[in-house]
């Protein structure tokens, strides 16, 4: 087992613990299947997180993080509010590769949310996207991109129920949603034109090709 910097052993064991959640479930997952993914032994994993709960609780926190620094640099030389915005509702974390794990653990946490440490790890989770995806929807309303008949707050929420929903769908291997229709239409232009129009949905399409 080789030395590691503890920063860098608490991220690797991260994100192999995401695959055994995602694999087993959180119930079934053990610390002994924890370590061994991870190449430490199960006091390691003590040394770092005090129970299986924490490290659980852990990813949910890490993933909601790495979300929005992954929307940062994905939306950066977008060249108006509604292009970042377009870009915004075809970038769903949930059906991409380094996204499909740790969000799968995400859903799981659906059936412990009566553990308080857990529900409060969600929400804060799904709080930090709103926030973000709320200030997206102002700065667009503001610069007249996108219809004031409904606040970007409600906004905000209808985009992260279509999101997750959309997530939960593909993470059952259900893809047709993921297919576009016989007009060359998908799920997200659809989105993307209700919300800012035919322009950022041909802004999407050319992000798409380049």
């Amino acid at each position: 087992m080789s030395r590691l910097p503890a920063a860098q052993r608490r991220e690797q064991m991260l994100d192999c613990a995401a695959v055994i959640f995602s694999k087993y479930g959180y119930a079934r997952a053990t610390t002994a299947q924890l370590a061994k993914a991870a190449g430490v032994t199960e006091p390691i994993i003590y040394r770092h997180f005090k129970s299986k709960r924490d490290l659980f609780v852990a990813i949910i926190s890490r993933t909601g993080k790495r979300t929005l620094e992954q929307w940062e640099r994905d939306l950066a030389d977008a060249d108006t509010p509604a292009e970042r915005l377009a870009r915004l509702i075809g970038d769903n974390p949930m059906v991409s590769p380094e996204g499909r794990d740790p969000y799968r653990v995400f859903l799981q946490a659906i059936s412990e949310v009566e553990d308080e440490k857990i529900r409060e790890a969600v929400a804060d989770h799904i709080g930090s996207v709103h926030a973000f995806i709320m200030a997206e929807l102002e700065r667009a309303q503001r610069e007249g991109a996108v219809s004031d008949r409904f606040t970007p707050y409600v906004l905000a929420w209808s985009l992260i129920s279509m999101g997750l929903g959309y997530g939960a769908l593909s993470a059952l291997g259900l893809e047709g949603q993921r297919q576009k229709d016989e007009r060359g239409v998908h799920l997200s232009d659809v989105l993307a034109r209700v919300l800012v129009g035919k322009p950022a949905e041909q802004a999407r399409h050319k992000n798409e090709e380049n």
